[in-house]
């Protein structure tokens, strides 16, 4: 490490009444956690788990005191594994970063070999912190859904949740592949960005009452990217198309599900759970691939808003309170 000293990190904790605090502070090597692969970060992101994990609104860090940050892009400076060498550009996704071992929320990290991965040809490394889990976790649902027989020819695609992150993401791909996508948001005013993304049209929330829906509605979608579960989950399978196929990512409305089984016995929907988080790292190679190719957003500019390190602790407010749009990068190295 250059210079074997000190570097800043912005570190989660807790106290004694097991509130969680978190501040920029100072680490030295020694402090980091094990692995082989020892990273001068360049680049990490906010996710909306960063901002649980950070505010304490949500119980996430399971390890006190974590860096946080679950995204990082950088260079090894020093590697212990033969599969990389000082100078490789990596980056590394999810797994226990940033909840229970150091995240990317620092200027070094020291990462398991088995977590990391070379940064693909066609991306660099802030493009790379601009997909980072957001994009990851969209175009996993999206070559499941490829994987169980989705195509372009068999219909629309519906993106619920999609003003946000991963749901902008999946739209802007989806479209690149050549899906006919509609938008699902309850947010008027960001209609005309959805459509720039690729979304050929928009519903909005409020036209539709996802408490009242029956077990089977009119067919409408091919594939769904959902976001949101809850009653629009319910409201999604009875919509689908015979052969129609889910992808559930999230829950930004509501974890539970009460649905029936008529949308799987009487039009053979598959439901896709998505798990970034403990992915296997050959489907991750296989699907970072295709981020920095077919799958790499064509107007991924539009999504980012890139801010400094000293910027970061006043940035999660606006997760948690609903306002964030697109992704936000952190640069880590000035």
């Amino acid at each position: 490490m250059e210079g074997n000293g000190a570097f800043r990190a912005f570190l989660i904790g807790q106290d004694e009444a097991r509130k969680v605090h978190a501040a920029m502070t100072s680490l030295s090597p020694a402090q980091l956690d094990a692995g082989e692969v020892l990273i001068r970060v360049h680049f990490s992101s906010i996710n909306y788990k960063d901002a649980l994990a950070a505010t304490g609104a949500g119980k996430i860090v399971r390890r006190f005191p974590c860096v946080g940050g679950i995204d990082l892009s950088g260079v090894v400076v020093e590697s212990a594994d033969p599969r990389f060498g000082a100078g490789d550009a990596v980056i590394a996704t999810s797994y226990d970063i940033g909840v229970a071992h150091h995240g990317g929320y620092a200027e070094y990290a020291r990462i398991p070999a088995a977590w990391t991965l070379p940064l693909p040809a066609g991306l660099d490394l802030m493009e790379a912190m601009a997909l980072g889990t957001a994009g990851l976790t969209a175009a996993l649902g999206i070559v499941r859904m490829e994987d169980n027989g989705l195509a372009p020819a068999n219909g629309p695609v519906l993106v619920t949740g999609a003003s946000g992150g991963v749901g902008g993401l999946a739209i802007d791909m989806l479209a690149r592949l050549g899906y006919e996508v509609t938008a699902l948001t309850g947010k008027p005013g960001e209609a005309g960005f959805l459509r720039r993304i690729g979304a050929a049209a928009i519903l909005l929330r409020d036209e539709v009452d996802f408490e009242k829906a029956r077990p089977l509605e009119a067919s409408r979608w091919a594939g769904a990217v959902d976001n949101v579960g809850g009653p629009i989950l319910h409201w999604v399978l009875a919509t689908m198309r015979q052969a129609g196929t889910v992808a559930s990512i999230g829950n930004a409305a509501d974890s539970r599900l009460s649905t029936t089984v008529f949308p799987f016995i009487l039009r053979g929907v598959s439901l896709l759970g998505i798990d970034s988080g403990y992915a296997s790292m050959a489907l991750r190679q296989r699907v970072w691939r295709r981020l920095a190719s077919d799958l790499k957003p064509s107007r991924l500019g539009d999504f980012v808003r890139v801010i400094g390190f000293d910027e970061l602790p006043d940035a999660f407010a606006a997760f948690i309170d609903g306002r964030a749009k697109g992704r936000t990068v952190v640069r880590i190295l000035g």
